[in-house]
């Protein structure tokens, strides 16, 4: 069966969250992770065979120096969001437009910079989306813009990706997770659910290690894939 042993893994977002999760359970399958996020993560010490960058991806330049030097990627999994949930009126445009230049214009940047190597080799865009990129939510105009986007971006990618073997797809949850940005938003009903990230790490394991093309240009759910595929 294939492994992550030897693959070359992108994640953002990875300090907290579902990013430290699948970077935790990545490594210990033998994966090269290159981990990017604003924050430096405080359990850099659980995982081997890593490089952490410190990236502020809302910052065009600053993303455009993180990727300049990359090489060759295997996996890309853009998990990094910004979500504040405030009425349209409160919203300024500062947070309209950081929240889609983490969540869109990184996802292109990050495309980007390792697409010539996946023409080459083959590969697998995994972009974390949620219910608010297919649905609206109060409070939720500019992480729903930012999602909904990511979702066109993905099935894009997926039919220019198809001859060279890249796989493109976005993935939800599929359950409550247990994360920073829901310890701040969730309401009871919700935290009295949620899963820790890692749970769901053998989805992307998964996609990653299978490159299944029929997955490609889908909308997956991490926690029926996890199940179906376990580690």
């Amino acid at each position: 069966m294939p492994t992550l042993a030897g693959q070359k893994v992108l994640i953002t977002g990875a300090a907290h969250g579902l990013g430290a999760g699948l970077a935790r359970v990545f490594s210990a399958q033998g994966a090269e992770l290159i981990l990017m996020d604003v924050d430096v993560p405080k359990w850099a010490d659980e995982v081997v065979k890593w490089a952490f960058l410190k990236v502020d991806l809302s910052d065009a330049t600053a993303t455009a120096a993180a990727v300049a030097d990359l090489g060759p990627v295997d996996t890309l999994i853009h998990n990094a969001a910004i979500l504040r949930p405030e009425p349209l009126e409160d919203v300024s445009l500062a947070t309209f437009q950081a929240t889609m230049d983490v969540g869109i214009q990184a996802a292109f940047q990050l495309s980007q910079a390792v697409w010539p190597g996946m023409k080459a080799n083959g590969g697998a865009l995994i972009f974390v989306s949620s219910q608010s990129g297919i649905k609206g939510f109060v409070d939720e105009t500019a992480y729903c813009a930012a999602k909904h986007a990511l979702e066109g971006f993905s099935k894009c990618l997926a039919m220019e990706g198809e001859a060279y073997d890249i796989l493109s797809c976005t993935i939800t949850p599929g359950k409550p997770m247990h994360t920073p940005m829901s310890e701040r938003n969730y309401p009871a009903e919700l935290k009295a659910e949620w899963i820790e990230p890692d749970l769901l790490a053998p989805a992307f394991a998964h996609i990653a290690t299978s490159r299944d093309m029929t997955l490609s240009g889908q909308r997956l759910n991490a926690w029926h894939l996890s199940q179906e595929h376990p580690l």
